[in-house]
């Protein structure tokens, strides 16, 4: 039987049912555990390279993603494990030119020393020849200008040329979109947003479906060792079964704040693909089950940012997306390359009409 996406964050990952435990075991928070003095370890004997609570998260993620997930400690440990333990001196790598600023800065500062060259390239293009190249990476939607790029067509153009595609599944989660099925060869995330959507804890992941691929990211997770806490790894399997709930939420939010600023003469610059006016509208219509909770604006200088953010009750000023309360950044503030006006908001799960107005009445006091 196929279930929907909300039955399947309920269940995702659970043991089977046994009389007098509960849905969700607490979480183990041994490091190591007993051995067999003749045969050594049993299915656990050392948490950094085996934990029960972990395998069980990562059993939910990787149903939600139609593959196999390997946990980290946090996103950005996800992609920097993914691209150190497929790329080697001499390869060449296509990066988000737009996406999150630390996978460039990481790019630069520490591929290019270990003599791997890297391609930044727009995420609505155009894209350059990927003959050469060893993995095409992508961010879909694009954080924090929200652009869409085609899975399956950049898919097939990346595998004709030999190449592999990884895709930065951070903003859509898996019930958005899932692009191991669109044909990528990987996934990579972080767990911190909306997966989890509490703001509590910090989580990344890699998921693919060839086992090859996925036992070398292993292997680099197991000597360097960035692994999550017993702990926030139940805290993450925890928050997965109401992140459909969120996303509906946060999604509805989303439509309405950026149809509220889309009617705005003193707002330019909205972004939302969920938007018929949207230059990624089609693309996303096309690939994605729903849009996420995120909009991006300019407010046209810093100083309105702020004067907009202190005159808001309900929208924290904070540097992250995907959580339960309504937040919005001034990314220039954080190394993005982006105006001194641009603003990513990140639709919480109030109530919608409270939301509008109080995100009307603090434009109207800022301007």
């Amino acid at each position: 039987m196929s279930f929907s996406d909300g039955t399947r964050s309920v269940h995702a990952g659970l043991p089977e049912p046994e009389v007098g435990r509960p849905f969700l075991p607490g979480p183990v928070f041994a490091a190591p555990y007993h051995l067999d003095p003749v045969t050594g370890p049993g299915a656990h004997g050392y948490a950094r390279t085996e934990q029960p609570t972990r395998e069980a998260l990562e059993a939910a993620i990787g149903e939600l993603e139609g593959g196999a997930a390997l946990a980290f400690a946090s996103g950005q440990a996800a992609v920097t494990a993914m691209l150190l333990s497929l790329v080697k001196a001499g390869d060449r790598v296509a990066l988000p030119g737009d996406g999150y600023f630390p996978v460039r800065a990481f790019a630069r500062d520490a591929l290019a020393g270990l003599g791997v060259e890297s391609v930044l390239v727009p995420t609505a293009g155009p894209y350059p020849d990927f003959t050469g190249l060893r993995l095409v990476m992508l961010e879909t939607p694009a954080n924090p200008g929200l652009d869409v790029a085609d899975i399956v067509a950049l898919a097939a153009a990346a595998h004709a040329a030999g190449a592999l595609l990884a895709v930065d599944n951070t903003a859509a989660t898996p019930l958005g979109q899932n692009p191991l099925a669109l044909g990528a060869d990987l996934v990579v995330a972080s767990g911190t947003k909306a997966l989890t959507g509490h703001s509590d804890l910090l989580l990344g992941y890699v998921a693919a479906r060839d086992t090859a691929l996925l036992e070398k990211v292993e292997t680099w997770r197991k000597l360097t060792g960035g692994v999550p806490g017993a702990f926030d790894c139940w805290l993450a399997h925890r928050s997965i079964a109401t992140m459909d709930l969120r996303l509906a939420r946060q999604s509805q939010n989303a439509a309405a704040i950026a149809s509220l600023l889309a009617g705005r003469p003193d707002v330019t610059g909205v972004r939302w693909p969920g938007l018929e006016t949207d230059p990624a509208y089609e693309i996303a219509a096309k690939q994605m089950r729903r849009i996420p909770g995120i909009v991006a604006f300019d407010l046209g200088s810093a100083e309105r940012v702020a004067r907009f953010l202190s005159a808001a009750r309900l929208v924290f000023a904070a540097t992250s997306f995907g959580g339960v309360h309504t937040t919005a950044d001034r990314r220039a503030q954080f190394g993005d390359d982006t105006a001194p006006g641009f603003v990513r908001f990140s639709c919480g799960i109030e109530d919608t009409a409270d939301l509008v107005a109080d995100v009307t009445q603090a434009l109207d006091a800022s301007a």
